[in-house]
């Protein structure tokens, strides 16, 4: 009796074979490394280069100056009587809408009374 070989299954074990040679070999790979000058990188990592867009940077710094120059201890203390002055206008509101509450209580108890 002959011997029957399964082609396709031949062709499969092959390229399987085949792909893990190849990722084998790409894992394997080192780049090549070329004379590099160390020095002249490092100190090109020292210096920032100037960029045209960094321009029109002060303008921003000037209206973070205002907005510090706004938080003096003089403009806290305004700040603060701001907000002592806003207390007592709604102590005072709360003190007049329970005056004007009182009188309806009582108009309720005459109510249920009758």
């Amino acid at each position: 009796m002959g011997v029957t070989r399964l082609k396709r299954k031949a062709r499969r074990n092959k390229q399987t074979a085949a792909k893990r040679q190849v990722s084998m070999q790409q894992l394997n790979r080192k780049p090549v490394i070329k004379k590099i000058d160390a020095e002249a990188i490092k100190a090109s990592f020292g210096t920032a280069p100037v960029k045209e867009a960094e321009a029109p940077a002060p303008a921003v710094e000037e209206t973070k100056v205002e907005a510090v120059v706004e938080e003096t201890p003089v403009a806290e203390a305004e700040k603060v009587e701001e907000v002592v002055a806003e207390a007592e206008e709604a102590a005072e509101a709360t003190e007049a809408a329970e005056e004007s509450e009182e009188p309806a209580a009582d108009e309720e108890e005459t109510k249920e009374e009758a």
